[in-house]
């Protein structure tokens, strides 16, 4: 459904040029949200919002998640809340939404730990940000009953039964 940005996210992953890992996920994670954002009533210009995104996002660089200790679809899911509540760095409560945004994410990426898978990341950073879009913007996105991730095959270092992903 275009109301559930993991299900748009999926069906990006599954394109051959989406790698298993890479700086690909740090813009995928805030695009699908906002694509699912604008479909459930979020009031944004989706081709503006995504032109943003596609910019910010780009900036983040791959392997942030060890080397900075913020992994980049959390901070993607903190630039999809800057864009739909238009923070910038002199704003007050757009600004705050935007950094618990990310804080939420990572919080919840941190709890399940490495090493890095970018699709698990990106599952539970979207997750986060369809839950706090709701529960702060009043927009509900939708999301499946369960989450499952059809790639763990492709990743060595997959955490198996320990990620809440994992089909098994």
């Amino acid at each position: 459904s275009l109301r559930d940005p993991i299900a748009i996210m999926q069906a990006v992953m599954e394109d051959p040029f989406i790698y298993m890992h890479g700086p690909e996920h740090h813009v995928m994670a805030g695009a699908a949200l906002l694509a699912a954002y604008h479909n459930c009533g979020g009031q944004i210009c989706l081709e503006e919002a995504l032109r943003q995104m596609e910019e910010r996002g780009s900036q983040i660089p791959g392997g942030v998640c060890g080397f900075w200790g913020c992994c980049g679809a959390g901070v993607s899911a903190g630039i999809f809340m800057s864009i739909v509540t238009g923070a910038t760095p002199l704003a007050g409560k757009s600004w705050g939404l935007s950094n618990r945004m990310t804080a939420r994410a990572l919080e919840a990426i941190g709890e399940i730990g490495g090493p890095r898978c970018c699709k698990r990341d990106t599952f539970t950073a979207v997750r986060e940000a369809v839950r706090m879009a709701g529960e702060e913007l009043g927009v509900e996105m939708e999301l499946p009953e369960r989450i499952v991730c059809t790639f763990s095959g492709e990743n060595r270092q997959c955490l198996r039964g320990k990620c809440p992903y994992y089909q098994g």
